[in-house]
């Protein structure tokens, strides 16, 4: 068996891996004017129109200024719009617009394509490992 990586070797793997895509994604998704971090906030609407901007944080484990600014530029995109809570409008909640609907089936094609280019040839008990090993990492980088 051939001798394991130094543990900065692998992270320096993980990092190759995170920059390969990034700009892949970005790459795939740029065909239809998303960046790579707004497919998530659709998705979470396709599932639930409607969410204020910090229940989107919420979900999507982003900070609301970060959410804040993603759907400020998906609203300049065509996507998504706000609209003022009928009972409170303090509050402004988050809707797709048609444009946000449409492109939903595109998202999902080319996400799809991208996991199958991304894990080709890997079986579904590597899958499975792999995915509890990166949580194991997230888990260990975050406490």
């Amino acid at each position: 068996m051939a001798d394991s990586p130094a543990k900065e070797e692998v992270l320096h793997q993980i990092g190759r891996v995170c920059g390969s895509n990034y700009h892949r994604l970005r790459e795939l998704l740029d065909e239809l004017g998303l960046y790579k971090g707004q497919p998530p906030v659709l998705k979470a609407l396709w599932e639930q129109e409607g969410m204020t901007q910090s229940e989107l944080a919420d979900k999507l484990e982003r900070s609301p200024s970060t959410i804040t600014k993603m759907v400020q530029r998906m609203e300049r995109s065509g996507f998504l719009e706000r609209r003022p809570d009928p009972d409170d409008e303090r509050v402004s909640r988050v809707h797709l617009t048609e444009m946000g609907r449409k492109v939903q089936s595109d998202v999902e094609a080319i996400l799809q394509a991208f996991a199958a280019e991304a894990f080709d040839g890997f079986t579904e008990e590597e899958l499975a490992s792999l995915y509890s090993m990166l949580k194991r990492i997230h888990h260990n980088v975050e406490k």
